[in-house]
C-alpha cells in the first residue's frame, strides 16, 4: 500500500476515525495498531507477514531470556542476530550469494534450489529487521528493559507509518511512547499536516516529475555520450532520491504526530554539507546512526589506532552499501564513501577549507562532485553501466540538446526546495499564521495538479 495512493488515504482516514476512541487504553491501542499495521503490510503480500512475526517472536523471546539470565545473555543475542541476519540473507542476498558462488563453481545450476517465494524481496525487510535487532542489542547492553507484553512489542515493531521505509525507530526512543500517546493539540496537528503535505509535495511534485528524466537516461539502450548531459541527470537523480526518501520520512513523521507520537528527523539538508562526514550526519540519520552505534563503535570505532579505525570505517561503509542492495555496484557505492571519508580523515581538508568563504564554496563543490559520482553506482543497473557513465562524465564533452529539459526541471526543483527550507526553517515571513496557511493551500494545490506519474518509493526496494 503506497502512501501516494487513494487506497492509503482511505486506510488512513479509517484509522484516524477510530483512533481517538482507543488511544488512551494501552492494550486496546496496541491491538488496534497491530491490526492496522499488519493489514497495511499484508496489502502487498500477506505471506510476508510471517517474516515480521518471525523476527518479532525471536527478538521478544531473546530479550526475555536475557533479562531472566543476565550472565548468560550472549547466546540469546546470537539467537536474535542469527534469526534476523539469516532472514535477510535468505530473502535479500540468497540469489546474490548463489550467483557469486557460480563464478567459482560453474557446475552449480543457474537458479538456487529454493522456492520462488525466497527469490522475492519482501518490502521493507531491511528496515524492520534492523529495528528489531536494535531492541535486542540494547537489552543485551543493559540500556533497555524488555517489554513483557507481546502486543506492545509488535505495536512498536510493525507501526505502519515507518514500517517499510523508515525512519528506523529504536525501542529505547519509542516503547515508552506507546504507554500514553500525547494529546494532539492544534499546533501539533497543524505541524503534522505541514509535514504530511510537505512530504507529498517532495514525492509527487518533485521526485515523480524527475523520475522520467532519470529513468529515460539510465534505461537508454546506448547511453548519451555527453558529459554535461550526465552531470545534469545525476543532479536530477540527487533531487529525486532525496525528495522521494525524505518525502516518505516527512509523511511518516506527520502521521505519527497525528497519532500522538514522535519520530526522529531523518534528513537535515544533506546537500548543504561541506564534508562527506557531515553529509552522513544529515542523510538518512536513523540508518547512519544505527551503523555508527551497532557496527562502527562495537568494532572499536576511533579508539584503537589509525589502521584499525580505517578498517572499522571501511567495514561499516561496505556493509552499508550491501544493506542498500544485493549487487556489487552498491558495494562500490559504499566503498567510494569509505574512500572519501578516509581521505578527509587523512588530509583534514574540510576543516582547512571551512576557514574562509571561498574555501567553504570549494568544499561544497567537492562534496557535490563526490556525492554525484557515488550516486551513479547507486542508481545504475549494473557495475558496467556505472563505470561507463562515470567515464563519460569525466570526458568533459558539452551538454546535448536533450539535457536542457532535465536542467530546467532540476532548476525548478531546486527553487521549490529552497522556498520550503525557508518556510520550515522558521524564516520570520513564513512564521505568520496567514502565510503558513497560504503555503499549505498552495502546496495542496500543487500536490493535486502538478503531480507526476505515481512512482513507487525508491527505498521500498531495500
Amino acid at each position: 500500500m503506497l502512501f501516494n495512493s487513494l487506497v492509503f488515504i482511505a486506510f488512513a482516514a479509517l484509522f484516524f476515525l477510530f483512533w481517538p476512541l482507543v488511544k488512551r487504553r494501552p492494550r486496546a491501542s496496541w491491538v488496534y495498531l497491530v491490526a492496522f499495521s499488519f493489514f497495511f503490510y499484508g496489502w502487498w503480500d500477506w505471506r510476508f507477514l510471517s517474516l515480521i512475526l518471525f523476527s518479532g517472536i525471536i527478538d521478544f523471546i531473546a530479550a526475555i531470556g536475557m533479562a531472566a539470565r543476565p550472565r548468560r545473555r550472549t547466546p540469546w543475542l546470537l539467537f536474535s542476530l542469527a534469526g534476523n541476519i539469516g532472514s535477510l540473507g535468505l530473502f535479500k542476498y540468497g540469489r546474490f550469494i548463489w550467483e557469486n558462488l557460480r563464478a567459482f563453481l560453474p557446475a552449480l545450476p543457474v537458479d538456487p534450489p529454493v522456492s520462488d517465494l525466497f527469490l522475492i524481496l519482501p518490502v521493507g525487510i531491511s528496515f524492520y529487521t534492523f529495528q528489531s535487532m536494535s531492541y535486542t542489542i540494547d537489552v543485551y547492553r543493559g540500556r533497555l528493559a524488555p517489554t513483557r507484553d507481546p502486543l506492545k512489542f509488535f505495536a512498536y515493531l510493525s507501526l505502519f507509518p515507518q514500517l517499510v521505509a523508515g525512519p528506523i525507530v529504536r525501542a529505547s526512543d519509542f516503547l515508552h511512547q506507546l504507554d500514553a500517546p500525547r494529546d494532539t493539540d492544534e499546533p501539533t496537528r497543524f505541524r503534522g499536516l505541514e509535514l504530511i503535505l510537505h512530504g507529498y509535495f517532495k514525492k509527487v511534485v518533485i521526485a515523480d516529475n524527475l523520475a522520467p528524466v532519470v529513468n529515460a537516461a539510465f534505461g537508454a539502450a546506448t547511453p548519451e555520450a555527453s558529459a554535461g548531459h550526465w552531470w545534469l541527470v545525476m543532479v536530477a537523480f540527487a533531487f529525486q532520491i532525496y525528495c522521494d526518501f525524505s518525502g516518505y520520512s516527512d509523511i511518516a513523521r506527520g502521521l505519527a504526530k497525528w497519532m500522538g507520537y514522535d519520530f526522529q528527523r531523518n534528513f537535515d539538508h544533506p546537500y548543504t554539507s561541506l564534508s562527506i562526514r557531515e553529509f552522513w550526519t544529515r542523510w538518512h540519520i536513523s540508518l547512519s546512526s544505527w551503523f555508527r552505534d551497532y557496527v562502527y563503535i562495537p568494532l572499536g570505532g576511533s579508539r584503537c589506532g589509525r589502521v584499525r579505525e580505517a578498517a572499522n570505517l571501511w567495514v561499516t561503509m561496505l556493509v552499508s552499501g550491501l544493506w542498500h542492495g544485493a549487487a556489487w555496484h552498491f558495494v562500490i557505492w559504499g566503498a567510494l564513501h569509505a574512500a572519501f571519508l578516509s581521505a578527509e580523515k587523512l588530509i583534514g581538508y574540510p576543516a582547512l577549507l571551512a576557514r574562509s568563504a571561498p574555501g567553504r564554496l570549494l568544499a561544497f563543490l567537492i562534496v557535490a562532485v563526490q556525492v554525484l559520482v557515488a550516486w551513479v553506482f547507486f542508481r545504475a543497473s549494473s557495475l558496467d553501466q556505472a563505470i561507463g557513465i562515470v567515464r563519460i562524465m569525466f570526458s568533459f564533452s558539452g551538454p546535448s540538446p536533450s539535457s536542457f529539459g532535465a536542467g530546467a526541471i532540476v532548476l525548478m526543483a531546486g527553487m521549490a526546495m529552497r522556498e520550503w527550507y525557508l518556510y520550515l526553517g522558521g524564516h520570520p515571513l513564513f512564521a505568520r499564521p496567514i502565510v503558513r496557511t497560504a503555503m499549505l493551500a498552495l502546496t495542496f494545490w500543487a500536490v493535486l495538479f502538478l503531480r507526476g506519474h505515481g512512482e513507487q518509493f525508491i527505498y521500498f526496494q531495500f
